[in-house]
């Protein structure tokens, strides 16, 4: 039996949860190239951008305009003058020459830098071919994808760079205290990223330099063992919350792979938010396009965090 409220149904495909600068929980529908705004309060959703293209991860500029992956031409917009009705989405930066397959999840810190992953290479194409147990298997070796990092650059420009390579996946992300040696020093920045890998059914972490670098990479937890594939995560004080991506539950992990929590989902959850005192998880019976794309099958669940 479920722990969570539905709070809303009738998504494809629901990603990219975050909590907006006006406390509203804003989220991406894969295929319905929509931008959603819910008040969790309420339950009244507004669509605040849709575009022809697919979006995913979302995040916000210091001055509070909003970012947008748009998935399959590998970019990052940047919304303009408010909704899609008085606003427009303008390119922001282009990751194309860094993205090996579709731009996915997205993290934009307090400065404006967005760390932006991708698949690395046509992992529903390969689910076809060869199934998803082939990717439970010990010699499974998933090619690597690069983290871009976007870094703005003057009044409208930015930098693109690679901060990070090999990563499985790398899907889900979130900025926690850095407990390294790393936190301390004239170039640290006191945080760690924590990335998902999902193909490597792991989190790894990397200390955040002042200039928004990557260092000093670890493992920060293996959760193969409980059947984990690590897609949206949520930072929550010491730990993180992860969507499984196999399984109808959420877990809250600490460093060493330790689970602290576990939370039952109506359907497997694929991308978790922490909103006040609620942990919101993005449902759908199925990642795959050919399952969800036709159909509105997807939920945004609530939990009350005590």
């Amino acid at each position: 039996m479920a722990d969570t409220t539905v709070l809303r149904d009738g998504l494809h495909f629901g990603e990219g949860p975050r909590r907006g600068p006006d406390g509203r929980l804003y989220y991406s529908d894969f295929y319905a190239g929509e931008v959603h705004a819910l008040d969790l309060a309420t339950g009244e959703d507004e669509v605040v951008v849709a575009f022809d293209g697919q979006p995913s991860g979302l995040g916000w500029l210091p001055d509070g305009r909003l970012l947008v992956v748009s998935m399959l031409d590998r970019t990052v917009r940047r919304l303009e003058g408010g909704n899609s009705k008085d606003g427009d989405l303008v390119l922001h930066a282009d990751i194309s020459d860094i993205a090996t397959f579709h731009a996915n999840d997205m993290l934009v810190d307090g400065e404006g830098r967005a760390y932006v992953g991708n698949f690395g290479f046509d992992l529903h194409g390969l689910i076809d071919e060869v199934g998803i147990p082939r990717l439970l298997e010990p010699d499974f070796d998933p090619p690597g994808a690069a983290l871009a990092l976007v870094q703005p650059d003057g009044p409208e420009g930015v930098t693109v760079s690679v901060v990070a390579e090999d990563l499985k996946f790398p899907n889900g992300m979130a900025l926690l205290p850095d407990p390294t040696g790393e936190a301390e020093s004239t170039s640290g920045s006191g945080t760690m990223l924590v990335v998902a890998e999902t193909l490597a059914f792991r989190l790894t972490s990397f200390s955040v330099d002042r200039n928004g670098s990557l260092q000093n990479r670890r493992v920060w937890a293996d959760v193969k063992e409980f059947g984990i594939a690590p897609d949206g995560i949520a930072g929550d004080g010491d730990g993180v919350w992860v969507a499984p991506a196999l399984q109808a539950a959420v877990f809250r992990v600490t460093e060493g792979g330790k689970i602290t929590h576990r939370v039952e989902t109506t359907q497997t959850c694929f991308a978790v938010a922490v909103v006040d005192d609620k942990l919101v998880c993005l449902t759908a019976p199925d990642s795959n396009p050919s399952v969800v794309k036709p159909e509105r099958l997807g939920k945004v669940e609530v939990y009350e965090l005590g």
